[in-house]
């Protein structure tokens, strides 16, 4: 692969303000393995339609439900820093690459909670993918105590009339969806919310990369800097 010229990466300040924040405040998180152009356009997305004043993005630790990422904790936590920078609804929530042990959604979002207080409003950001997996997750009913859930779904494709919708989050959905983002309360909801859709996917851009193959427009350019200053997938 043709590399590009550039100067050492400078990680950018992205982290959480200890202003407080008013407004709906949304949590994505992910391996981030590495973040990309979709997992930015889903974020915006989201935020746009919740009104949301904040997208935080949690990279995982120890992602329990999946094999363990290529790039390591702080080299996943460098990138997603590049990625969201210079977008001002954007920050990086660290906590979960500084937690010990399995980073499990639900202990994320208890501990926002006891910093933020019961009245927040906060929305819990996931791919259709994820989402289908939810019942897999640790503790996952509780999930709803904590925060609303967003769901991005693919154009064409309903959760709803999906077989893969199993029976457990059929009957969430069915006692807690809602139209739009005007929920009440903290917590509790479900939203189905019908995305752009970009087929793009950190396995193949690994893949790309270790081919020696392209991976310009799949990723903001500041982190392919940071991929090829630090020799990542090759």
């Amino acid at each position: 692969m043709r590399r590009r010229a550039f100067h050492r990466p400078v990680t950018p300040e992205v982290e959480i303000s200890t202003t407080r924040v008013t407004g709906a405040i949304g949590l994505y998180g992910g391996t981030f393995d590495p973040i990309h152009l979709a997992h930015l356009r889903l974020a915006e997305e989201l935020a746009d339609a919740l009104e949301l004043a904040q997208v935080r993005f949690v990279p995982s630790g120890v992602p329990p439900h999946r094999a363990a990422p290529v790039a390591s904790a702080p080299h996943r936590l460098a990138m997603t820093r590049f990625a969201v920078a210079g977008n001002p609804r954007f920050v990086v929530d660290a906590r979960e690459v500084e937690r010990a042990g399995p980073s499990y959604m639900v202990d994320t979002l208890a501990s926002l909670r006891s910093e933020l207080g019961d009245s927040q409003p906060l929305w819990l950001l996931l791919g259709a993918d994820s989402f289908l997996g939810l019942p897999g997750w640790h503790d996952w009913t509780r999930l709803f105590a904590l925060a609303h859930i967003a769901v991005a779904e693919r154009p064409g494709a309903s959760l709803l009339q999906s077989d893969a919708l199993p029976d457990a989050l059929r009957a969430e959905i069915a006692a807690r969806r809602v139209a739009d983002g005007s929920a009440a309360g903290p917590a509790g909801t479900v939203l189905l919310r019908h995305m752009t859709p970009l087929d793009i996917s950190a396995t193949a851009i690994r893949e790309a990369l270790a081919r020696g193959h392209s991976a310009r427009y799949l990723l903001p350019d500041s982190v392919l800097d940071y991929i090829q200053e630090n020799q990542l997938y090759a």
